[in-house]
């Protein structure tokens, strides 16, 4: 018969068991597509320990009254960002910093602002709904942590399409950038805007390491 202590300990491992495979099945991400989910979650846990990079590129901007193109500058530093955009929609230049306890916009001409989230920043001085937090996951290829997201996979096993919290993203084409693939191409979807990225240069790096 066994001990009280092989049965304490059976059973502890028995919950540990289920409690793991209930957090399986109640994932944030639905997964669909060619790709395979292992070579996923490998791909995301890899592309998740990038916690530094640096972009240039174009950026074009679709609203209801008015669409243009610029270009994009993006400095990410772990928890700071340095956002600058030229010319978008004849604005101009914008500059978007933030780190923990500090969001500011720049835009030329007109002065420097600050609020308590860039989404609220943006939209008071632009008039643009843009989810920037979303964003640091986007730009790379991954859904944002935090809230459900219905992904779906290319025959590589990368996102081909991502929907989240009223966005549609969609991949369309990436690049090996230091080892790392990541998007290069890449058209987001809101209620009143649609946003084209594309990502002329790449420079990933990992500072935690």
């Amino acid at each position: 018969m066994p001990s009280p202590f092989l049965l304490r300990h059976g059973l502890l491992f028995a919950l540990l068991a289920l409690l793991a495979g209930c957090a399986g099945l109640t994932s944030r991400e639905a997964l669909e597509g060619q790709g395979d989910p292992e070579r996923w979650r490998a791909h995301k846990r890899e592309i998740g320990a990038l916690d530094a990079w640096q972009i240039s590129g174009k950026v074009g901007i679709q609203a209801p009254r008015e669409s243009g193109s610029g270009t994009l500058f993006w400095l990410q530093r772990q928890d700071y960002y340095d956002i600058r955009l030229s010319g978008p929609l004849g604005r101009g230049a914008a500059r978007l910093t933030g780190r923990p306890g500090g969001i500011e916009l720049e835009v030329a001409g007109q002065g420097r602002y600050q609020a308590e989230s860039p989404e609220a920043l943006l939209e008071q001085q632009l008039g643009w709904r843009l989810p920037v937090s979303h964003l640091l996951w986007w730009v790379r290829g991954l859904p944002a942590p935090g809230s459900r997201s219905q992904l779906t996979l290319d025959g590589d096993s990368h996102l081909a399409r991502l929907r989240q919290d009223g966005w549609q993203v969609e991949y369309q084409r990436y690049a090996e950038q230091n080892g790392f693939w990541l998007p290069e191409r890449l058209k987001l979807y809101g209620q009143d805007l649609v946003i084209t990225l594309v990502i002329k240069d790449w420079q990933p790096r990992r500072l935690g390491l």
